[in-house]
């Protein structure tokens, strides 16, 4: 089992354990349920990794599974005792996309596709207070200020020299001629944009609107990998109430070929910083004007 520190990806990988443990002893889900007096979303939340699970929790379904040698739950008991550990977001406040951030912080690589904005690891600080500040209804100084805080920390990860991610980034045309914020605002992110595309880990392409219909149209979605896991990975689909994670083979493969199609329809690397050139020197007009 992979020695990976991170809470989040910790609790996801003693549950895909315990799904695999159950599976083996030929349990489906509802008759452990049964067996604990608890409900089945209890045991579906627990192998998803999105709720805790106690180390004597453990102790028990290895019992139930049939697991005899203490090493192996021994193993899984002191993951969950580090599963049970807070990741730094959870000091900033009250924190929506949690989980994203856990495995996010755990990635090895993202591939990310944005329809109508910048992606928050690129976005300078004015675009992400703007977009924040913008797009929350009703929200208030503390939880703008707690959102933007979280996401320029999340940028540590994608900036550290020492131990950067691959980053590869497609964008709609939209995303570069919504004004957010103001014309300065934009010019200045289209310029901090073209500069983080000529690091080594990140790419950047653009998809034109001339493109037509493409396999982004039904809208964002990113898929990370992970070095302890490799061959499998999670898409991750951005919602404003309940993001959605998928992990099947399947849902993977159905969402990298998407992305393939993607990167093939986007402008190259190089095509993409004249294109982003172009746009940024629009904005400039736009807030001489």
């Amino acid at each position: 089992m992979a020695a990976n520190g991170n809470p989040t990806v910790r609790r996801r990988r003693l549950g895909a354990e315990l799904r695999r443990l159950r599976q083996a002893s030929g349990l489906t889900s509802t008759q452990v349920a049964e067996h604990l007096l608890i409900s089945q979303p209890k045991i579906s939340h627990l192998e998803n990794g999105r709720r805790a699970i106690k180390p004597r929790d453990v102790r028990d379904l290895c019992g139930l599974y049939g697991v005899t040698d203490p090493q192996v739950v021994d193993s899984l008991m002191r993951m969950a005792t580090e599963a049970d550990r807070q990741g730094w977001w959870v000091a900033c406040g009250e924190v929506p996309y949690a989980i994203y951030i856990g495995l996010e912080t755990a990635a090895a690589s993202i591939r990310t596709y944005e329809p109508l904005v910048i992606p928050g690891l690129l976005q300078t600080p004015a675009y992400a207070r703007a977009i924040i500040g913008e797009t929350i209804p009703l929200a208030t100084a503390e939880q703008i200020a707690t959102r933007l805080e979280v996401r320029l920390r999340r940028q540590h990860r994608a900036h550290h020299p020492a131990r950067p991610f691959r980053l590869w980034v497609v964008l709609d045309e939209s995303a570069l001629r919504r004004v957010v914020g103001s014309p300065a605002i934009m010019r200045e992110q289209l310029e901090y944009l073209n500069h983080l595309s000529t690091q080594p880990h990140i790419t950047v392409q653009v998809l034109p609107h001339d493109v037509g219909a493409h396999p982004g149209v039904s809208g964002q979605f990113s898929i990370l990998g992970f070095a302890d896991t490799p061959g499998s990975g999670t898409v991750y689909l951005e919602r404003f109430t309940s993001d959605l994670y998928l992990e099947n083979r399947s849902d993977l493969r159905h969402y990298s070929v998407m992305y393939d199609h993607l990167q093939a329809q986007a402008l190259n690397p190089g095509s993409t910083r004249q294109f982003i050139n172009r746009a940024a020197e629009k904005h400039l007009m736009e807030a001489a004007a």
